[in-house]
């Protein structure tokens, strides 16, 4: 059978439609009419059907989808006066979120057509080709063979493709879009339309009012993935060095008592934590019976010894998790490596720097970026501790403690300025993809790779 190699040149569609004959030609304006004409009737049914079901569609409501998407509604819901009724009656109007989604939606639907007709084309040209080469067209039965033979991976990827496109790009557009829009608690449908403002919301955020809240939110949440990612990753090799140390007994009873943190859901050990680090809450009540304090230590109300709190809770959260890789890593070194060091006389903090460390460094970098991206993501621990508080007057929409994603959140559920939130998913997603790339790109790890 004609087959070309790999990498060959296809003839060029425009060579198709000049030497082509009538049915190659004609596929250029009717979808399947090659593969009709050469007896693929199932294939070229299919692509006939895909466009005819196009046209009736977009000429139905594709056009007016894209349409308003230009303008996100023009008609205000309202009370109008009736003439008849002779009274104020309520008049419905546009719903700008519903155009949004419709529009993003209609654009989907065009790039799929799109797809489609180029590989309604590539069929076309392929049995042009085979015609040429003098080798039969495929039959229906050899094509099915084929789908779940040599092209079996594009048969299994076909419904994921769908589900990411319509579960995951078409959420995303239209979040991305919103950013663009005046989609705020002063322009919320059906009753108000919103509009496209451009970049005047990352404006607003980057240099404009929200800028005073905006960089503050940042630096903490800097400051906190950064000391969140670090402690975890030195107390947890330590307590791992700790335990695998020689003449140290009940190895596993020890992995056992820190492993039970892992074992216990997050939320629950959080809000365990909350309870007692509460102003009325048990350790408070203690230290006052006990006479050590006559005023309950604000560990979650004051600004400064709320973050601190927070870096102490997520330690006894994320130690237990490096502790285990770390030991995993640890117990893999090789020793006659650690032996020669100590017959050259290298002491034990020589050992860690020089051969220990920087092992469990180059198997857990990967791992390590990815918990710093993840403490900048991370809502639990600040939704569940402090709920972003204590309160900050200086601040729109956001505690002393929130972080980006807790603060996205708030505008989102509290303020419903959904434009500000989209900005800042989008802001994010920047920060975490660019710094991702970066570190991942200089570690041994991926030099090495």
């Amino acid at each position: 059978m004609f087959k070309k190699a790999y990498k060959e040149q296809h003839i060029p569609f425009r060579t198709l439609f000049k030497d082509g004959d009538f049915a190659t030609k004609l596929a250029f304006v009717v979808m399947g009419a090659a593969n009709l004409a050469n007896r693929q009737f199932v294939k070229g049914l299919l692509f006939l059907a895909a466009e005819v079901g196009f046209l009736a569609w977009f000429v139905g409501n594709g056009i007016h989808a894209l349409a308003m998407l230009q303008t996100l509604g023009t008609k205000k819901q309202g009370l109008v006066y009736s003439a008849d009724l002779g009274i104020d009656v309520l008049q419905k109007g546009d719903n700008s979120m519903l155009l949004l989604l419709f529009g993003i939606s209609a654009l989907l639907v065009c790039i799929v057509i799109i797809i489609l007709y180029i590989v309604n084309l590539k069929s076309a040209r392929h049995i042009y080709e085979l015609k040429q080469a003098g080798d039969p067209v495929p039959t229906l039965k050899q094509d099915l063979n084929s789908l779940v033979n040599e092209r079996f991976h594009m048969t299994l990827m076909t419904i994921p493709l769908l589900g990411v496109l319509f579960f995951t790009i078409l959420p995303l557009l239209y979040m991305v879009s919103i950013a663009f829009t005046n989609y705020d608690h002063t322009h919320l449908p059906p009753k108000n339309l919103f509009t496209w403002v451009g970049l005047k919301n990352f404006s607003n955020v980057i240099t404009g009012d929200m800028a005073s809240t905006f960089f503050p939110v940042l630096s903490w949440t800097l400051i906190w993935a950064i000391f969140a990612t670090i402690t975890c990753f030195f107390f947890g090799i330590i307590l791992a060095l700790l335990i695998n140390t020689k003449g140290i007994r009940f190895k596993k009873m020890w992995r056992t008592i820190f492993v039970v943190t892992i074992a216990v859901p997050q939320f629950v050990s959080l809000l365990t934590m909350h309870n007692l680090l509460n102003d009325a809450g048990p350790i408070n009540a203690i230290l006052k019976n006990m006479g050590l304090i006559t005023q309950s230590i604000p560990f979650l109300t004051d600004p400064t010894l709320a973050k601190i709190s927070i870096i102490m809770v997520n330690m006894w959260i994320g130690i237990p998790t490096t502790m285990l890789i770390s030991t995993g890593i640890i117990q893999n070194l090789d020793q006659e490596q650690i032996e020669a060091a100590r017959i050259d006389g290298a002491n034990k903090f020589q050992i860690f720097r020089a051969i220990t460390f920087p092992q469990i460094l180059f198997v857990m970098m990967p791992a390590l970026i990815q918990q710093f991206i993840g403490n900048i993501n991370n809502f639990n621990v600040i939704y569940l501790l402090t709920g972003g508080g204590p309160s900050n007057s200086n601040y729109y929409g956001a505690g002393s403690t929130d972080l980006l994603v807790t603060w996205l959140y708030n505008l989102t559920v509290n303020t419903m300025d959904y434009n500000l939130a989209s900005v800042i998913g989008i802001l994010i997603f920047i920060l975490s993809a660019v710094f991702s790339l970066w570190a991942y790109t200089r570690t041994n790890s991926y030099k090495e790779a």
